[in-house]
């Protein structure tokens, strides 16, 4: 319920509400995903930065264009760089759990009937080692367990582009970058040892793939 709801997904089927649990404030977690998101941009926009040279030829055409191609940069650099300020100032403001009496309407839940919580608590648990798992992989990056958590969550929610190839026999899952260049190369670590394992998608003949944008 904490971080991905999982409980919301299967049944129709509901019970009482204690409206004094508290949960992730949706404005929070709308904040959260919104600075990650532009984070990423400014980090890449800034080596793009770093990277425009000026041209061996020293031609007054040459040096007006790298002129107007890093003037132009850096003020899409300091907009984002005063919108990623506010932004965090938002956050700090707002709170990171409310009582579910506090949700608005529309982001209100209600928990499942108890005949089958027992099925979502098995598929939790079993999500949870996967989970685990998964964790133990990063820790030979030597991030410390609680981050190892956190950089799992931001990847299950990253934007990913799922390429299915019958002609390769293999199933592609290209991970979109996320908020910085550290937890890319965690993540590229661990698409190198779930790639070694050989796994085929279930129900199909395909091999799994795990990669970022850019390999």
């Amino acid at each position: 319920m904490q971080h991905f709801a999982i409980d919301r997904l299967v049944d129709c089927q509901l019970g009482p509400v204690d409206e004094t649990v508290r949960v992730v404030n949706p404005a929070y977690r709308k904040l959260e995903r919104e600075i990650k998101g532009k984070a990423a941009k400014l980090s890449r926009m800034l080596a793009r930065f770093g990277a425009i040279a000026l041209p061996g030829a020293m031609e007054a055409s040459h040096v007006a264009a790298y002129e107007a191609e890093k003037g132009q940069l850096k003020e899409e650099i300091d907009l984002l760089q005063d919108d990623l300020a506010k932004q965090k100032a938002q956050r700090k403001e707002a709170p990171k759990q409310v009582r579910m009496a506090d949700l608005p309407e529309e982001e209100r839940f209600v928990p499942l009937a108890p005949t089958r919580k027992l099925f979502l608590d098995t598929i939790k648990m079993i999500a949870y080692r996967a989970e685990t798992s998964l964790a133990g992989i990063l820790r030979k990056t030597t991030l410390r367990t609680e981050e190892t958590r956190a950089l799992l969550r931001e990847i299950f929610s990253a934007e990913t582009d799922l390429l299915p190839d019958e002609t390769t026999g293999t199933l592609t899952v290209r991970l979109h970058h996320l908020a910085n260049h550290s937890s890319d190369e965690a993540a590229r670590h661990l698409a190198e040892e779930l790639n070694e394992t050989g796994t085929i998608y279930p129900g199909t003949n395909l091999g799994l793939i795990y990669k970022l944008v850019t390999d």
